[in-house]
């Protein structure tokens, strides 16, 4: 098993510095990870930066972390990242119109998220630590409606992570229909081996050189 390239390099704090960025990538490098996931604003900067690398993807967040602003702003970001160089979209849904009932606000903002993006993969963040059961399978449901590639658990911002349970969930509501992200709190090599045991694709997560050498990161994130 190659674990690295189950592994979204992942830097999304406000205060990370272009020189925080400049690292991650080089971390990337070094150890083949699918991809570096990082704010809009760097992307631009990463792609350039690994644009020498066959293998190591850019992955801009979009929405982040609350999902709360308006679906114009979410697209205009999309479209700005992908013009920049990103090769895949992590959104975050709108919890609040999810919570509301507005199933169909919170599908069309994914639709229109999955048409700008075009042929680029779209994950879809539900914020599983705010959802009830019932939520988090509406949520997975309205993403395979909307045609996005992946489901995805967390931002790693909200008040839980991952779980093993909220995995196992999405991965029978969306029966093969999206493939599966689990982020957030995924620190070591026995957790991230057990979520790929348990049928993700992809895992996000900031301790990526501990999970495939056990030790830790030069950075400060």
């Amino acid at each position: 098993m190659h674990i690295n390239r189950y592994i979204d390099h992942t830097l999304l704090k406000p205060t990370a510095t272009i020189a925080d960025i400049q690292q991650l990538c080089k971390e990337a490098i070094e150890h083949d990870f699918y991809s570096v996931c990082v704010n809009s604003c760097h992307v631009a900067f990463a792609k350039k930066y690994l644009e020498n690398t066959a293998t190591v993807q850019v992955c801009s967040v979009i929405g982040f972390p609350l999902g709360a602003m308006s679906t114009e702003a979410k697209v205009s970001e999309l479209l700005q990242a992908k013009h920049d160089g990103a090769d895949e979209f992590d959104m975050v849904i709108n919890i609040g119109w999810l919570k509301s009932g507005k199933e169909n606000l919170v599908k069309e903002e994914i639709q229109q998220l999955k048409k700008a993006a075009g042929n680029h993969i779209l994950k879809v963040i539900i914020e599983t630590c705010y959802l009830s059961e019932e939520e988090k399978i509406k949520a997975c449901q309205l993403a395979v409606e909307a045609n996005a590639d992946f489901v995805k658990t967390s931002t790693g911002f909200g008040t839980g992570g991952a779980t093993f349970e909220d995995i196992t969930l999405m991965k029978t509501t969306v029966n093969g229909k999206a493939k599966l992200k689990a982020s957030g709190g995924i620190r070591d090599f026995e957790t991230a081996k057990k979520y790929i045991d348990l049928g993700v694709s992809r895992l996000g997560t900031s301790n990526g050189i501990t999970i495939v050498t056990g030790t830790s990161s030069t950075n400060t994130y």
